[in-house]
């Protein structure tokens, strides 16, 4: 795949880049390691200032960057801004809390082991490579980089390949920030040059962010090489509405759960499961708000829903479509791509869903949602289990009996409870089945790429 901005509100190539060749990824490969070997000595008040730096500098260049957001990928600029404050909010997070998260952690009894001292102290793995994806083209990297800097690593990034501006920010944000020259390097490489990086002896570990296939490549070479990896992939999350939830408040959290981010999220919701004795009415208000989302220039303040980022991906909403409605599915509104430049998909709900349409057990990566009628709870977990992922769900009831059913019982990463899936820096993310594994964020986020070492002395 050619490494190039693409606009995709036109079709129009913004910038070409060359890939790296062999001797220029050794150069860095070199950079990272040397500096790695330095940098782990430093002392989490020396990270943490120059994160705070990045955070700073981030905040002052918000609207720019998230204009260059907007022009390689299309996400509305309004939440290309709120992207990069949140990006600079988490790095402030990980400068505040890293040093109590990677705190040594004692024994009391030490001579319950023989010992006169016993504890565990974390110490960074050194070089972390991370295969980053483009629709959260800041967010998805910085919530790697923040902590995995503050434990004392340093970040190696392949980002999507239509998202290298995105990814040249960075480094350079990273740089001026003042954190040492390779202590974060973006990679303009393309897919077919990740394995070689993978198996090199200076790379400790790997993170990835994306798609299945890209989680099972590196996964495999990393399996091959023994080194650790922390996997976040796809998710068809549920929304699970019963009888006792306030429905309007849902159904309007449901329109921005399925159409957050152009509907291009891991954790959108995307599956709707409702009572049928709320279905009506619950249906009539989700519908009628998805249709009500303005389409159009992601630049514009008043656009809700902005292109899709590539033409394949409108391509794979429109046959899983397509697909659907060949099998009998009815469309309840959109489903027809307007003519004109751009990757543009309307907002649409499909019902009459069933098990023959690949609808129901794959990945809509784009504003289509699913809409199902179910008689109890026993039928809304059961639908709500039956694909193979296991990133997050949503589950609306104001009954203590119902919501520790959905806690116990849905196989997922998370459960939010009369609230959409979201990311937050003090939370664990991360999902379970062919979602992924490993955690992100919070304190057992920065643990990740950490070597726990015991420690005894006599």
């Amino acid at each position: 795949m050619a490494i190039q901005s693409v606009n995709p509100a036109t079709g129009a190539v913004v910038r070409t880049f060359d890939a790296l060749n062999g001797d220029e990824i050794e150069q860095r490969l070199a950079l990272a390691s040397a500096t790695a070997a330095v940098y782990r000595r430093t002392t989490f008040a020396e990270r943490a200032a120059l994160l705070r730096r990045a955070a700073d500098i981030l905040d002052a260049e918000r609207h720019e960057i998230a204009v260059t957001m907007t022009t390689e990928m299309g996400k509305t600029l309004r939440s290309a801004e709120a992207e990069a404050a949140k990006c600079a909010k988490g790095m402030r997070f990980y400068a505040e809390h890293a040093a109590a998260f990677l705190a040594d952690e004692t024994l009391a009894d030490p001579g319950s082991v023989g010992a006169s001292r016993a504890f565990g102290r974390y110490q960074p793995l050194g070089v972390v490579l991370a295969v980053m994806p483009w629709n959260f083209p800041l967010w998805q990297v910085v919530r790697f980089a923040a902590p995995a800097l503050m434990a004392g690593n340093v970040g190696l990034l392949k980002h999507a390949s239509n998202v290298p501006q995105c990814a040249l920010y960075l480094e350079d944000l990273f740089r001026r920030a003042g954190f040492p020259e390779g202590a974060f390097q973006t990679l303009l490489i393309g897919a077919g040059q990740v394995e070689a990086v993978l198996r090199d002896p200076r790379v400790a570990a790997a993170t990835v962010t994306g798609s299945e296939p890209a989680g099972q490549a590196v996964a495999s070479v990393c399996g091959q090489e023994i080194k650790k990896t922390v996997l976040e992939l796809g998710g068809s999350d549920p929304f699970v509405v019963m009888p006792s939830a306030d429905v309007a408040r849902a159904a309007e959290v449901a329109v921005t759960a399925r159409c957050q981010n152009n509907g291009q999220s891991c954790i959108a919701a995307k599956r709707f499961i409702v009572h049928e004795d709320v279905y009506e009415q619950f249906a009539e208000l989700f519908v009628a708000g998805m249709a009500a989302l303005k389409v159009g220039d992601p630049m514009d303040p008043s656009t809700d829903i902005g292109p899709l980022a590539t033409e394949g991906g409108r391509l794979d909403i429109e046959e899983l479509l397509a697909d659907a409605v060949k099998e009998g599915a009815s469309i309840l509104c959109g489903g027809t791509a307007p003519s004109g430049p751009g990757y543009f998909f309307p907002p649409t709900v499909v019902g009459d869903v069933t098990p023959a349409m690949r609808l129901h057990l794959e990945e809509a990566f784009g504003p289509l949602a699913t809409l199902y009628r179910v008689p109890d709870i026993d039928a809304a977990i059961e639908l709500a289990n039956v694909t193979s992922f296991g990133l997050g769900s949503n589950a609306w009831t104001t009954d203590p009996a119902e919501q520790e059913r959905f806690i116990s019982d849905l196989v997922a990463g998370a459960v939010f409870l009369n609230g959409m899936v979201s990311s937050h820096p003090e939370l664990p993310f991360g999902g379970v089945r062919r979602s992924g594994y490993g955690r992100e964020l919070s304190a057992v986020g920065i643990r990740e790429f950490c070597n726990l070492k015991t420690v005894w002395a006599g």
